[in-house]
Order: C-alpha cells, then structure tokens, then sequence
C-alpha cells in the first residue's frame, strides 16, 4: 500500500467465506453498485491492495524495474484464478496528484505486474486506481477508504459484493468491506502501524501473516507456510 493517510468528489478511474465468519445480509448492506447486480448471483471477488499487498512497497512507484513481487503473492494471485474468483486491484496512487509521477508512469507498473504475474500463470481480472490527493486535487469518493472504485468494479464485473474479500496491508484497504457487509484481511508489511493491527482485529477483521495464508482463509484451506 502507499504511505498516504486515507481520506474519503472526483471521478473514479478505471484501469478486475471463510468458515468462522459471520455471514453478510445483502438487505442490509445496500449501495448503488449492489441494486445494479444480478441477484441470481454467487460468484465472489477478491478485492486486492496493490503496495505492501501483491508487491513490494517502493514508495510511489513509477519505474517498472522497480517492481518485485512480495513472496508467494503470485501463488495466492493463481489460487484465486484456479477458484474462478475474479482478482479485483484497488489501490491509491496520489504520487500521480503530487507529481511524482504520471499516469502514463502507473500503466508501464502496472503492465509489469501483470508480466510477472503471468510468468506465474496468474493473473488480476481488472485494476483501478485513484489519481488524486485531497490536499492537491479535493476530496474524492475513490480514495480508499472511500468505495466509488469498488461500486464500480462490482458492477462491471457484476460480483456479489457481500461475500466477496478485501484484503490489504492497511486499515483502509479494509474498511470498504464494511459497505457491503463483507469480509476483509489485513496482511501486515513493513508500512502496517500497530494502531491498523489493533483497529482491524477491533472492527472483526482477520490477521493473515501473508497473501498465501490469507488465500487459504478465503478459499477455506489448509495453510502450510511456504519457506
């Protein structure tokens, strides 16, 4: 995840149960991304952060060299696509308000990730991103924690959003979830604060030790640690 502090009306732009866990009730958890999906549907998500999540946190990332996955993430990306789950890439890029780097700059990472996916056989179904920063560019809906990215990849990838998963490495890759009444992990990196550990666990999220321990919670699996 980025090191920006998250603050929740800009334009979102587009770039794809566990057992022990409390089911969600759709009637309660309505948005307008929710009335616009299919209610024959069953199919769940995967909604990942990008920095400190899938890859390792280099602190507004704009040189594709730089891109290295964080272990076993590739293998946890495959366990998802093996399930049929869609793999959703939420993640706020404000090193593109501030000026450190372009959108032209986000696309060539994100190629690279998607690259290094696939020498893996995984892949991400959809990415999105938010551009902005609420002390450059005002206050916006889709910079996490704020849900207008995911109203928009619920509908176009027509997902019940209610059992689906979000996971990330900071309290605001979480908090989405709670819209929706779904579940979310939080896998700690170097860049996850003590008070986002103790929040997350407050707030009935899961704690994972990796993206591979939290793929195992999600597809209801045995986890054995990967050296």
């Amino acid at each position: 995840m980025t090191t920006d502090d998250a603050l929740p009306h800009a334009t979102p732009t587009h770039d794809a149960p566990a057992h022990d866990m409390p089911a969600h009730d759709p009637a309660e958890h309505q948005t307008p991304a929710t009335r616009r999906t299919s209610k024959a549907l069953v199919r769940r998500a995967v909604f990942l952060d990008r920095d400190g999540t899938v890859i390792v946190d280099r602190h507004y990332l704009r040189d594709p060299r730089d891109v290295a996955l964080v272990p076993h993430a590739a293998n946890a990306v495959r366990r998802f696509n093996y399930a049929l789950m869609p793999v959703l890439m939420v993640t706020n890029q404000s090193g593109i308000a501030r000026g450190f780097l372009s959108e032209a700059d986000y696309r060539t990472v994100r190629a690279r990730i998607d690259d290094l996916l696939e020498e893996s056989a995984a892949f991400i179904d959809d990415h999105y991103h938010c551009p902005h920063h609420p002390d450059i560019t005002g206050p916006c809906e889709c910079r996490k924690p704020g849900i207008a990215l995911f109203e928009q990849a619920i509908v176009e990838h027509q997902v019940d959003a209610g059992a689906s998963f979000f996971i990330g490495d900071r309290l605001r890759d979480l908090l989405p979830a709670k819209a929706y009444g779904a579940q979310g992990i939080l896998v700690p990196s170097p860049e996850t604060t003590a008070e986002d550990v103790e929040r997350a666990l407050a707030e009935g999220f899961r704690l994972a030790s990796s993206l591979a321990e939290a793929a195992a919670i999600v597809l209801d699996i045995p986890h054995t640690p990967e050296p």
